[in-house]
């Protein structure tokens, strides 16, 4: 059966702050919890002031502790940004904290413009094996339990053997490849770049080795849904994510913007294909709608497992949006894998 998740960059909205949307994300998370989600997420994002999870691991920790059983972990840590000895200590930290409830879900993308990555201190290696490199490393920490500290000779401490959950997520054809062949689970931003969809997850299917970790591939697809109850209403919500990135794509990003009635009919025809493109893999509507959309989602892809993200300005209006789209969902066939 399909399982459902959340993915939140934790969005700060036009008036509000970052304490608020921290906030609202604890309360996001047990709202998740609540309506039985296996997962929430957040992600690392810098240098921009509309998303508030840039310190993905001390957010991660926030939220984890709101929360009881949901695991919570990030969708994802940039690796690239960071020394894996660094990230298997945080993480190893979170695993001690909230035993076998943390993911760690690595990128390969700096979260951020080239003037933030060079902030970061981060060195942009042009070696394509650099990434997969940093990968094997940091499982390594986590799995030197013995005193030797495994491949590296160093132990992490937290870390060394911490029970976190390793996904590779991507938006292309490399990270299909490289979660194949570490056989890792692998998460696709279906959610803004979809275009790749189809083909990664073949990819990922095919070149499959089975590892300790899993024994057969697992896909996490990622999906937008701005669900009310009525379909005008639905659309009205999902303006707030069209203008940001309507404004992502002219250089002008911000905080989140309030949504406006006939946005989306407003756009010059470039920005509207621009949404048709990046934003392909949502839904919105009512709980009917929502459901048939889903369920030819999961048709096609035969995902695992979707992670529903959401960027709507008024906080309950986005819990019940997640509300009636977990209702819908309970009710969409599930496809055997």
């Amino acid at each position: 059966m399909t399982k459902l998740s959340l993915l939140d960059l934790v969005p700060v909205t036009e008036g509000g702050s970052v304490s608020q949307s921290l906030a609202n994300a604890a309360d996001m998370a047990r709202h998740a919890e609540h309506l039985g989600f296996t997962r929430y997420w957040t992600a690392e994002h810098h240098g921009m002031e509309g998303i508030a999870s840039a310190a993905t691991s001390v957010v991660i920790g926030h939220v984890a502790a709101a929360t009881a059983t949901i695991r919570v972990g990030a969708g994802g840590i940039m690796l690239p940004n960071h020394a894996p000895l660094v990230i298997a200590e945080q993480f190893g930290t979170l695993d001690a904290l909230f035993p076998g409830r943390i993911d760690l879900g690595l990128g390969r993308a700096p979260g951020s413009d080239q003037r933030v990555a060079a902030a970061l201190r981060r060195t942009l290696d042009s070696d394509p094996n650099a990434f997969p490199r940093d990968v094997v490393e940091l499982q390594s920490y986590f799995a030197g339990a013995d005193s030797s500290g495994g491949r590296t000779g160093i132990r992490a401490t937290p870390g060394a053997g911490a029970d976190v959950r390793i996904y590779i997520l991507g938006s292309s054809l490399f990270g299909a490849q490289l979660a194949a062949a570490l056989g890792l689970p692998y998460a696709f931003a279906s959610h803004f770049a979809p275009a790749a969809l189809d083909e990664a997850l073949a990819i990922y299917r095919e070149r499959f080795e089975p590892s300790e970790v899993l024994d057969e591939p697992y896909a996490i697809c990622g999906f937008n849904v701005f669900a009310a109850d009525s379909e005008e209403e639905a659309e009205y919500l999902a303006s707030s994510m069209q203008q940001s990135f309507v404004a992502l794509r002219s250089g002008h990003p911000g905080k989140l913007k309030p949504p406006v009635r006939g946005y989306r009919e407003s756009l010059p025809p470039q920005y509207g294909q621009m949404l048709d493109g990046v934003l392909a893999a949502t839904a919105t509507g009512t709980a009917d709608q929502v459901q048939g959309k889903v369920a030819a989602f999961v048709d096609r892809t035969r995902a695992d497992e979707l992670i529903l993200t959401s960027a709507i300005f008024d906080h309950e209006a986005r819990k019940k949006s997640l509300t009636i789209a977990a209702e819908a969902f309970s009710d969409t066939p599930r496809i055997a894998p």
